[in-house]
């Protein structure tokens, strides 16, 4: 369940301030009184008071303690907490208390890149930025050894998770899953969400794992986004082959389409003009000339021919 916050009893360090100059006044009355008064006794008694007055004094002084705006100090006494004290300002707590300040501001911490495979097998280096903050400082006190470390340890571990969990690319995913190479709960999804272009929804999903991690020593995550996503040096050059390659396919086929659904219309208005006189060999020159020159990457040379299509 974790440890429960509880509100430390304090008392403004004005207070104490105030007690101070009393304090050393009775003592200084006290060492004074020595030398009016001959017996050894009173002496004595004036000497105790004297030393009273003084360790009260080192106690009031140990007792002050100043907190920032968005700083707590968690307080311990003979082993066992004792409160925590979240408001600002300077107050006077018990000295024999042990403290332990901790600051709730906001932090914004980087973690990787790390090296992952991501979903389809393939290496890839993913980092992130996570901003947090301290929310019950009990908690991050008493329920973790080192709370800093725990939030690089649980981030890492977030991370690691997401990328095992999504491919880098959508389309290398489903390349390897119609060779057979991914197994896993992946293999029954329609919808793939890709580490390139999941954007919010992998921000968020990110967050949620976090946030429940987190929780367990009493932070708070404010946003976690991710700030480096590529694949590692050693596949690099030879995904970005690929993916050219693959860009080159799409637009090869987006081309021939548009080309197609082109000589198509162009050959039903000449029909329709010319009555159907055209036979099924000059269609054919017909759809070859305009494949040519619509599909082709280079200017197209004309050639007059001054013969007949049949000589």
């Amino acid at each position: 369940m974790g440890t429960a916050e509880i509100r430390a009893r304090a008392i403004s360090g004005f207070v104490g301030i105030g007690a101070i100059p009393l304090l050393a006044l009775a003592g200084a009355i006290s060492l004074l009184s020595i030398q009016a008064d001959a017996s050894d006794s009173a002496a004595t008694a004036h000497i105790i008071g004297a030393g009273l007055c003084g360790g009260a004094i080192l106690l009031l002084l140990r007792a002050f303690i100043t907190l920032q705006p968005n700083e707590s100090a968690v307080l311990t006494f003979l082993g066992k907490y004792s409160g925590t004290l979240s408001q600002d300002g300077f107050w006077l707590v018990n000295p024999f208390a042990l403290r332990k300040r901790v600051t709730r501001r906001l932090v914004t911490q980087e973690i990787g890149p790390l090296k992952v495979n991501d979903a389809a097998g393939n290496p890839v280096e993913i980092g992130m930025v996570l901003t947090w903050r301290v929310a019950q400082a009990s908690r991050a006190v008493f329920d973790v050894e080192n709370y800093q470390a725990y939030v690089t340890a649980q981030g890492e571990t977030a991370l690691r998770s997401l990328a095992s969990r999504h491919p880098y690319d959508e389309e290398e995913y489903r390349h390897a899953l119609a060779e057979q190479q991914v197994e896993g709960p992946l293999r029954q999804e329609g919808a793939v969400l890709s580490l390139r272009d999941g954007g919010d929804r992998l921000t968020a999903t990110l967050a949620a794992d976090l946030r429940d991690r987190m929780e367990l020593a009493g932070l708070i995550v404010q946003e976690a986004r991710l700030s480096h996503l590529a694949y590692s040096p050693e596949i690099a050059a030879t995904m970005l082959r690929k993916q050219a390659a693959s860009a080159v396919i799409a637009a090869r086929r987006t081309i021939t389409s548009g080309a197609v659904a082109i000589v198509e219309q162009a050959l039903n208005e000449l029909e329709d003009r010319l009555g159907g006189v055209l036979d099924a060999e000059r269609k054919a020159a017909m759809i070859s000339n305009l494949l040519v020159v619509l599909v082709g990457d280079r200017d197209v040379t004309p050639v007059v021919n001054t013969g007949t299509l049949y000589s």
